[in-house]
């Protein structure tokens, strides 16, 4: 089965992750600075950023590949992914800036409100859909009989 929604945004966060480690590298040249942050700012915001990103992510995509698995997919999982990839941008611009500002707040917010969502929607899935039949029927006050398979 071929999961159109995640297959779309892991591809967008491969790019984002990319173009954060970009970031990163463009940085450290500059700056003399081969590992760590060398005691510069800007460059402990963007390896934070990349960080952040990369700490993120994984656990979202798992959480989109299952719902959407279970449910087929839908438009408000459509919203939920591509909101997610723009608080992940707005949140990595926002860390370029000091302090809390809009868009490193937002973006952070945004984002656990998307996973939070993500969750809770899997936990509900889990507990909702039909059980699973195995072929073994069992009458209220009868032993389980295995249930003959057809003969063909």
């Amino acid at each position: 089965m071929i999961l159109p929604i995640t297959l779309t945004i892991a591809g967008a966060a491969a790019i984002l992750h990319i173009w954060l480690s970009l970031r990163v590298s463009r940085l450290r040249r500059p700056l003399k600075a081969d590992l760590g942050d060398g005691g510069h700012e800007m460059l402990l915001r963007r390896i934070r950023a990349h960080g952040n990103f990369a700490e993120n992510v994984p656990l979202f995509l798992i959480l989109l590949a299952l719902v959407e698995l279970a449910t087929g997919g839908s438009l408000w999982l459509w919203g939920a992914a591509i909101l997610f990839v723009l608080a992940r941008i707005a949140h990595a611009f926002g860390l370029d800036r000091p302090g809390a500002n809009p868009l490193r707040v937002g973006g952070a917010a945004i984002s656990w409100l998307v996973l939070l969502g993500l969750g809770i929607h899997a936990i509900l899935i889990a507990y909702q859909a039909p059980p699973i039949p195995t072929g073994i029927q069992i009458s209220p006050g009868a032993r389980a009989a295995a249930t003959p398979a057809p003969q063909s």
